[in-house]
Protein backbone atom coordinates (compact mmCIF):
# COMPACT_ATOMS: atom_id res chain seq x y z
CA UNK A 1 0.00 0.00 0.00
CA UNK A 2 1.37 3.39 -0.98
CA UNK A 3 1.52 6.17 1.62
CA UNK A 4 1.58 9.89 0.93
CA UNK A 5 3.64 12.30 3.00
CA UNK A 6 4.92 15.85 2.55
CA UNK A 7 7.36 18.44 3.79
CA UNK A 8 4.55 20.41 5.42
CA UNK A 9 6.73 23.46 5.99
CA UNK A 10 6.48 23.95 2.20
CA UNK A 11 2.89 25.02 2.92
CA UNK A 12 3.39 27.45 5.81
CA UNK A 13 5.52 27.91 8.94
CA UNK A 14 2.31 27.52 10.99
CA UNK A 15 1.58 23.89 11.94
CA UNK A 16 -2.18 24.52 12.05
CA UNK A 17 -2.19 25.68 8.43
CA UNK A 18 0.14 22.84 7.46
CA UNK A 19 -2.16 20.22 8.94
CA UNK A 20 -5.32 21.78 7.51
CA UNK A 21 -3.93 21.68 3.96
CA UNK A 22 -2.62 18.13 4.38
CA UNK A 23 -6.07 16.97 5.49
CA UNK A 24 -7.69 18.72 2.51
CA UNK A 25 -5.27 16.92 0.19
CA UNK A 26 -5.82 13.50 1.75
CA UNK A 27 -2.22 13.31 2.96
CA UNK A 28 -1.97 11.60 6.33
CA UNK A 29 1.76 11.94 7.09
CA UNK A 30 4.34 14.69 7.09
CA UNK A 31 8.12 14.78 6.90
CA UNK A 32 9.10 17.08 9.73
CA UNK A 33 11.76 19.59 8.71
CA UNK A 34 10.57 22.68 10.57
CA UNK A 35 7.60 24.17 12.41
CA UNK A 36 6.93 27.72 13.54
CA UNK A 37 9.89 28.69 11.34
CA UNK A 38 12.27 26.63 13.50
CA UNK A 39 14.35 23.70 12.30
CA UNK A 40 13.24 20.37 13.73
CA UNK A 41 16.47 19.90 15.69
CA UNK A 42 16.07 23.29 17.36
CA UNK A 43 12.50 22.76 18.56
CA UNK A 44 12.25 22.79 22.33
CA UNK A 45 10.74 19.89 24.23
CA UNK A 46 7.74 22.09 24.92
CA UNK A 47 7.21 22.81 21.24
CA UNK A 48 7.60 19.13 20.40
CA UNK A 49 4.94 18.27 22.97
CA UNK A 50 2.64 20.92 21.50
CA UNK A 51 3.23 19.65 17.97
CA UNK A 52 2.63 16.05 19.03
CA UNK A 53 -0.76 17.10 20.39
CA UNK A 54 -1.70 18.82 17.13
CA UNK A 55 -0.65 15.78 15.13
CA UNK A 56 -2.68 13.42 17.28
CA UNK A 57 -5.74 15.65 17.07
CA UNK A 58 -5.46 15.87 13.28
CA UNK A 59 -4.80 12.17 12.75
CA UNK A 60 -1.57 12.90 10.88
CA UNK A 61 1.60 10.91 11.54
CA UNK A 62 5.27 11.66 11.00
CA UNK A 63 6.84 9.60 8.22
CA UNK A 64 10.37 10.91 8.77
CA UNK A 65 12.42 13.54 10.54
CA UNK A 66 13.80 15.72 7.73
CA UNK A 67 17.00 16.54 9.57
CA UNK A 68 19.91 18.57 8.15
CA UNK A 69 22.48 16.11 9.54
CA UNK A 70 25.35 15.75 7.07
CA UNK A 71 24.73 19.11 5.41
CA UNK A 72 28.05 20.27 6.80
CA UNK A 73 31.70 20.15 5.74
CA UNK A 74 33.24 16.73 6.28
CA UNK A 75 35.85 18.23 8.63
CA UNK A 76 33.20 19.72 10.95
CA UNK A 77 33.29 18.93 14.66
CA UNK A 78 32.19 15.29 14.75
CA UNK A 79 31.16 15.41 18.40
CA UNK A 80 28.82 18.33 17.66
CA UNK A 81 27.38 16.50 14.64
CA UNK A 82 26.72 13.41 16.74
CA UNK A 83 24.99 15.45 19.44
CA UNK A 84 22.66 16.87 16.82
CA UNK A 85 22.20 13.42 15.34
CA UNK A 86 21.25 11.98 18.73
CA UNK A 87 18.69 14.79 19.04
CA UNK A 88 17.25 13.76 15.68
CA UNK A 89 16.86 10.19 16.93
CA UNK A 90 15.19 11.45 20.11
CA UNK A 91 12.74 13.59 18.13
CA UNK A 92 11.95 10.62 15.90
CA UNK A 93 11.31 8.46 18.96
CA UNK A 94 9.01 11.05 20.54
CA UNK A 95 6.96 11.46 17.38
CA UNK A 96 6.97 7.75 16.41
CA UNK A 97 8.77 8.47 13.13
CA UNK A 98 10.36 5.35 11.60
CA UNK A 99 12.95 7.29 9.57
CA UNK A 100 15.50 10.09 9.89
CA UNK A 101 16.68 11.75 6.67
CA UNK A 102 20.35 12.80 6.44
CA UNK A 103 23.13 13.66 3.98
CA UNK A 104 26.74 12.67 3.32
CA UNK A 105 28.68 15.89 3.90
CA UNK A 106 30.19 18.67 1.82
CA UNK A 107 33.90 18.99 1.07
CA UNK A 108 35.92 21.02 3.60
CA UNK A 109 35.52 24.79 3.40
CA UNK A 110 38.06 26.13 0.96
CA UNK A 111 38.75 22.78 -0.69
CA UNK A 112 40.62 23.49 -3.92
CA UNK A 113 39.03 20.58 -5.81
CA UNK A 114 35.52 19.78 -4.66
CA UNK A 115 35.23 17.00 -7.25
CA UNK A 116 38.02 14.86 -5.76
CA UNK A 117 36.41 13.02 -2.87
CA UNK A 118 39.16 10.43 -2.44
CA UNK A 119 40.76 12.02 0.66
CA UNK A 120 37.40 12.38 2.43
CA UNK A 121 35.67 9.10 1.62
CA UNK A 122 37.03 7.10 4.61
CA UNK A 123 35.94 9.80 7.08
CA UNK A 124 32.48 10.09 5.54
CA UNK A 125 31.96 6.33 5.55
CA UNK A 126 33.13 6.02 9.15
CA UNK A 127 30.84 8.81 10.36
CA UNK A 128 27.80 7.39 8.59
CA UNK A 129 28.60 3.91 9.86
CA UNK A 130 28.66 5.26 13.41
CA UNK A 131 25.31 6.96 12.86
CA UNK A 132 23.81 3.80 11.40
CA UNK A 133 24.89 1.85 14.48
CA UNK A 134 23.32 4.43 16.80
CA UNK A 135 20.13 4.29 14.72
CA UNK A 136 20.10 0.50 14.88
CA UNK A 137 20.17 0.68 18.67
CA UNK A 138 16.88 2.63 18.53
CA UNK A 139 15.20 0.71 15.70
CA UNK A 140 15.13 3.81 13.48
CA UNK A 141 16.20 3.68 9.83
CA UNK A 142 18.38 6.40 8.31
CA UNK A 143 17.55 7.70 4.84
CA UNK A 144 20.45 9.05 2.80
CA UNK A 145 19.24 11.70 0.37
CA UNK A 146 21.14 12.27 -2.87
CA UNK A 147 21.72 16.02 -2.60
CA UNK A 148 23.76 18.11 -5.03
CA UNK A 149 27.37 18.81 -3.96
CA UNK A 150 27.51 16.30 -1.10
CA UNK A 151 29.53 13.09 -1.39
CA UNK A 152 26.48 11.01 -2.28
CA UNK A 153 25.15 13.20 -5.08
CA UNK A 154 25.91 10.86 -7.97
CA UNK A 155 24.62 7.37 -8.63
CA UNK A 156 28.07 5.81 -8.28
CA UNK A 157 28.83 7.42 -4.93
CA UNK A 158 25.36 6.68 -3.55
CA UNK A 159 25.89 3.00 -4.33
CA UNK A 160 29.38 3.19 -2.83
CA UNK A 161 28.06 4.57 0.45
CA UNK A 162 25.19 2.13 0.74
CA UNK A 163 27.50 -0.80 0.13
CA UNK A 164 30.20 0.54 2.45
CA UNK A 165 27.90 1.27 5.41
CA UNK A 166 26.12 -2.02 4.74
CA UNK A 167 23.36 -1.72 7.30
CA UNK A 168 19.61 -2.35 7.19
CA UNK A 169 19.37 0.90 9.14
CA UNK A 170 20.94 2.91 6.30
CA UNK A 171 18.79 3.19 3.21
CA UNK A 172 18.13 5.54 0.28
CA UNK A 173 15.69 8.42 0.06
CA UNK A 174 15.38 8.52 -3.73
CA UNK A 175 15.13 12.09 -5.07
CA UNK A 176 14.72 12.15 -8.88
CA UNK A 177 14.98 15.94 -9.16
CA UNK A 178 18.29 16.04 -7.32
CA UNK A 179 19.78 13.48 -9.72
CA UNK A 180 18.69 15.64 -12.66
CA UNK A 181 20.42 18.64 -11.10
CA UNK A 182 23.61 16.55 -11.02
CA UNK A 183 23.28 15.69 -14.71
CA UNK A 184 22.12 12.13 -14.12
CA UNK A 185 19.02 10.24 -15.21
CA UNK A 186 16.79 9.28 -12.26
CA UNK A 187 15.03 6.63 -14.34
CA UNK A 188 16.11 4.15 -15.39
CA UNK A 189 19.77 4.75 -14.47
CA UNK A 190 19.57 5.81 -10.80
CA UNK A 191 16.57 3.65 -10.03
CA UNK A 192 18.11 0.48 -11.43
CA UNK A 193 21.36 1.06 -9.51
CA UNK A 194 19.73 1.95 -6.19
CA UNK A 195 16.66 -0.25 -6.25
CA UNK A 196 17.88 -2.67 -3.50
CA UNK A 197 18.18 0.21 -1.03
CA UNK A 198 15.25 2.50 -1.92
CA UNK A 199 12.98 2.84 1.11
CA UNK A 200 11.50 6.30 0.51
CA UNK A 201 10.84 8.63 -2.45
CA UNK A 202 10.89 12.43 -2.59
CA UNK A 203 8.48 13.98 -5.08
CA UNK A 204 9.59 16.89 -7.25
CA UNK A 205 10.72 17.36 -10.84
CA UNK A 206 13.03 19.58 -12.91
CA UNK A 207 12.34 21.02 -16.38
CA UNK A 208 14.74 21.49 -19.29
CA UNK A 209 15.62 24.97 -18.04
CA UNK A 210 16.67 23.61 -14.64
CA UNK A 211 13.63 24.93 -12.77
CA UNK A 212 11.99 22.81 -10.09
CA UNK A 213 8.44 21.92 -11.15
CA UNK A 214 5.66 19.60 -10.06
CA UNK A 215 6.09 15.88 -10.72
CA UNK A 216 5.34 15.06 -14.35
CA UNK A 217 5.95 18.62 -15.57
CA UNK A 218 9.69 18.12 -16.06
CA UNK A 219 12.17 15.63 -17.45
CA UNK A 220 12.24 13.21 -14.51
CA UNK A 221 10.30 10.48 -16.37
CA UNK A 222 7.86 10.21 -13.47
CA UNK A 223 5.20 8.14 -15.29
CA UNK A 224 7.73 5.41 -16.15
CA UNK A 225 9.25 5.58 -12.67
CA UNK A 226 5.85 5.17 -11.04
CA UNK A 227 4.95 2.24 -13.24
CA UNK A 228 8.22 0.54 -12.38
CA UNK A 229 7.83 1.20 -8.65
CA UNK A 230 4.37 -0.33 -8.80
CA UNK A 231 5.61 -3.37 -10.71
CA UNK A 232 8.42 -3.82 -8.19
CA UNK A 233 6.01 -3.72 -5.25
CA UNK A 234 7.19 -0.48 -3.66
CA UNK A 235 5.16 0.09 -0.50
CA UNK A 236 6.92 3.06 1.09
CA UNK A 237 6.21 6.75 1.36
CA UNK A 238 6.06 9.30 -1.44
CA UNK A 239 6.97 12.59 0.24
CA UNK A 240 6.02 15.80 -1.58
CA UNK A 241 8.81 18.39 -1.59
CA UNK A 242 7.65 20.80 -4.30
CA UNK A 243 10.07 23.78 -3.92
CA UNK A 244 7.80 25.72 -6.30
CA UNK A 245 8.51 29.16 -4.83
CA UNK A 246 12.12 28.65 -3.80
CA UNK A 247 14.53 26.01 -2.58
CA UNK A 248 17.55 26.68 -0.42
CA UNK A 249 20.34 24.75 1.24
CA UNK A 250 18.26 23.96 4.33
CA UNK A 251 14.65 24.53 3.27
CA UNK A 252 12.16 25.05 0.47
CA UNK A 253 8.78 26.73 0.12
CA UNK A 254 5.74 26.57 -2.13
CA UNK A 255 2.84 28.15 -0.24
CA UNK A 256 -0.63 26.61 0.07
CA UNK A 257 -1.83 27.06 -3.51
CA UNK A 258 1.32 25.85 -5.25
CA UNK A 259 1.54 22.98 -2.78
CA UNK A 260 -1.99 21.98 -3.77
CA UNK A 261 -0.97 22.12 -7.42
CA UNK A 262 1.98 19.81 -6.74
CA UNK A 263 -0.22 17.46 -4.72
CA UNK A 264 -2.90 17.26 -7.43
CA UNK A 265 -0.27 16.71 -10.15
CA UNK A 266 1.37 13.85 -8.31
CA UNK A 267 -1.79 12.15 -7.13
CA UNK A 268 -3.14 12.18 -10.68
CA UNK A 269 0.11 10.69 -11.96
CA UNK A 270 -0.03 8.01 -9.28
CA UNK A 271 -3.59 7.08 -10.16
CA UNK A 272 -2.71 6.82 -13.84
CA UNK A 273 0.64 5.04 -13.57
CA UNK A 274 1.15 3.27 -10.28
CA UNK A 275 0.22 -0.37 -10.76
CA UNK A 276 -3.18 -1.37 -9.44
CA UNK A 277 -1.64 -4.22 -7.47
CA UNK A 278 0.40 -1.69 -5.48
CA UNK A 279 -2.70 -0.79 -3.51
CA UNK A 280 -2.72 2.91 -4.40
CA UNK A 281 -5.74 4.65 -2.98
CA UNK A 282 -6.69 1.81 -0.60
Amino acid sequence: MIRLSAFADEISPDPDEQLAVLRQEGIDHLELRSAWGTNVLELSDGRLHELAGKLEESGIGVSAIGSPIGKAPVDSDLAAQLRRFDRALEVARRLAAPYVRLFSFYPPEGATDSTDWTPYRPTIAAQLREMAQRAADTGIVLLHENEKDIYGDTIERCVDLLREVDSPHFRAAFDPANFIQCGQAPYPDAYDALRPWIAYVHVKDVDVAGRVVAAGEGIGNWPALLRRLGQDGYDGYFSLEPHLTHGGRFSGFSGPELFRHASHAFQQLARQNFAAESGYGQ
